[in-house]
């Protein structure tokens, strides 16, 4: 069983009022002051599972199934925190009948001064995740601050005057909590450049359409080993392209150790990149990412791919020990005028794996897919068919639309979370 954010969330809000419930007189339960300090203990704990998230550690990838719903549980982590923040601020976390004391002393001007910059810093760090209109690299050099903006949190509620005393169950379940985000924050910003799984490639051919381009890349010393279907983190030793970004891989794993990228010019990032990619260019390949492995179930298999959320795919078709290729119906949605780079013939690779293609390029509603997708799951049952999905999220919609109106459960379904940001 994997965890999900709603589940977390609920839990950590649950576990924080009660801690900071047990901390002061049952006869404050009901005020707006136990209201405010349980928010600040929600607020902090939020926090610092964020940082714990952003850690990118592997134990933490396999508990949430993809580092796409980790991501995904990081930003709403987020969210939260900046809501309980906000609670914190407008009531005061106090009651006559308290017994409070500061775990750390620090000059009132300081106390003051630590408990405005927190709010600030959790405003900011959350503002920075969900403004998608910041180019990347500026987006990326901001969120690089939530680290420090968190030792603010930590050093606010150390300072501040309030009835959670480090000994008690409150004070041990922040600390516990802090030091975990504190080290998450540390190894993300210090360790992971020397830690984690990387290794050193050269581009080797570029592909290009002009609004899409494909990258073959190759190791250096040792190559790194993946799954078809897995992503990596790409950092080009170039100018405007050294801060790390996600791409699918666009290739099963070779001998010589080659792997393969699509990249679309969607943004700032990957407009630089399908601009100014060239042979010879070197780049750092971390991997790998992500929980999005073929699983041939059942008696049929539907793939669905939206835009550059073929890429995946492609990689499976490519996968030269997969079997069971020909139960396969792919259905891949495109919009005329970005078309694959031209390394990459969809329609060839389909047919020599036995698999039946169904390029779409009318939109999620073509009266074609609907009608496909239903004659598919008649033929073979709504309990003998995996769907596996990969695109925007309008596309998931109208595809879990027509999973109900055709009778397939939820949990046929296997997808990838398609935006970070």
């Amino acid at each position: 069983m994997k965890i999900g954010s709603h589940s977390l969330i609920a839990t950590v809000v649950i576990a924080s009022f009660a801690l900071a419930a047990s901390t002061v007189p049952g006869i404050t339960w009901l005020t707006t002051g136990t209201l405010s300090l349980g928010s600040g203990v929600v607020a902090v704990s939020l926090m610092a599972l964020a940082a714990v998230l952003g850690a990118r550690w592997r134990f933490v990838e396999s508990l949430f199934g993809g580092l796409d719903r980790v991501y995904d549980t990081h930003k709403w982590l987020g969210v939260w925190a900046l809501v309980f923040a906000s609670i914190h601020l407008v009531f005061k976390a106090g009651a006559p009948e308290w017994q409070t004391a500061a775990i750390m002393a620090l000059p009132g001007p300081a106390t003051r001064l630590v408990r405005q910059l927190s709010f600030v810093a959790i405003m900011l760090i959350v503002l920075l995740a969900l403004n998608r209109k910041i180019p990347y690299r500026t987006w990326r050099w901001w969120h690089k601050l939530s680290g420090p903006l968190f030792l603010i949190v930590v050093a606010h509620w150390l300072s501040f005057k309030s009835p959670v005393a480090l000994a008690s169950p409150a004070g041990v379940w922040l600390a516990m909590l802090s030091a975990l985000g504190v080290a998450g924050a540390a190894y993300k910003l210090l360790l992971y450049p020397v830690l984690s799984q990387h290794a050193r490639y050269r581009l080797h051919a570029v592909s290009s359409t002009g609004n899409a381009v494909q990258l073959q890349l190759v190791p250096e010393d040792r190559k790194i080993p993946f799954v078809a279907g897995q992503f990596a983190f790409l950092s080009f030793e170039h100018e405007g392209l050294r801060e790390p970004h996600p791409f699918t891989i666009a290739s099963a794993e070779q001998a010589d150790g080659s792997i393969t990228f699509m990249v679309r010019a969607l943004g700032d990032y990957t407009q630089q990149v399908v601009r100014e990619a060239k042979p010879g260019m070197v780049a750092q390949v971390y991997a790998p990412f992500g929980h999005f492995k073929r699983e041939a179930k059942g008696r049929a298999e539907i793939w669905i791919a939206g835009g550059v959320g073929v890429t995946p795919f492609i990689s499976w078709l490519q996968d030269s020990e997969a079997d069971g290729m020909e139960r396969v119906t792919f259905f891949h949605f495109f919009t005329p005028g970005r078309e694959l780079p031209q390394g990459m013939d969809l329609e060839k690779m389909a047919q020599e794996r036995g698999v039946e293609l169904v390029n779409i390029s009318t939109g999620p509603n073509t009266e074609e897919f609907r009608q496909r997708l239903i004659q598919r799951v008649t033929e073979v049952g709504g309990l003998d068919i995996q769907i596996s999905f990969c695109g925007p999220a309008g596309l998931l919609q109208q595809v879990r639309h027509l999973m109900r109106e055709a009778g397939v459960a939820e949990d046929r379904l296997r997808y990838e979370l398609f935006e970070f940001r």
